[in-house]
């Protein structure tokens, strides 16, 4: 069975870069058709998706969060991290790793943005 585990800090100061890693066990992040991706939800809110990197290495991301985003993965360590640049409070919210289409979750990390 796939596991996904997230993992980072979890608070980052406002302007600062918030960078976590989904560790991935069970299964490669190379398998053929299959998407690792990052979504978040902010306190009080609905999810957000904010990226994916596909098997292949290509990368997709939230239009709205797109100019402060890169998703990227190390395939030796079975991994993929989230940079999300320029923070403010408004990007505090639990993050959590995904993967599509076997609908496998983490368990959520909180990131709080303050000063």
């Amino acid at each position: 069975q796939v596991q996904l585990q997230e993992s980072g800090p979890g608070l980052v100061k406002p302007s600062q870069t918030l960078s976590l890693t989904c560790t991935v066990s069970g299964g490669s992040i190379t398998t053929n058709s299959y998407y690792w991706t990052w979504i978040r939800q902010p306190p009080g809110k609905g999810l957000e998706w904010i990226g994916s990197i596909a098997y292949s290495g290509n990368t997709y991301y939230s239009p709205a969060l797109k100019s402060r985003t890169s998703i990227s993965r190390d395939t030796a360590k079975n991994q993929f991290t989230l940079q999300l640049n320029s923070v403010t409070s408004e990007d505090t919210a639990v993050y959590y790793c995904y993967s599509w289409p076997s609908d496998y979750w983490g368990q959520g990390t909180q990131v709080t943005v303050s000063s």
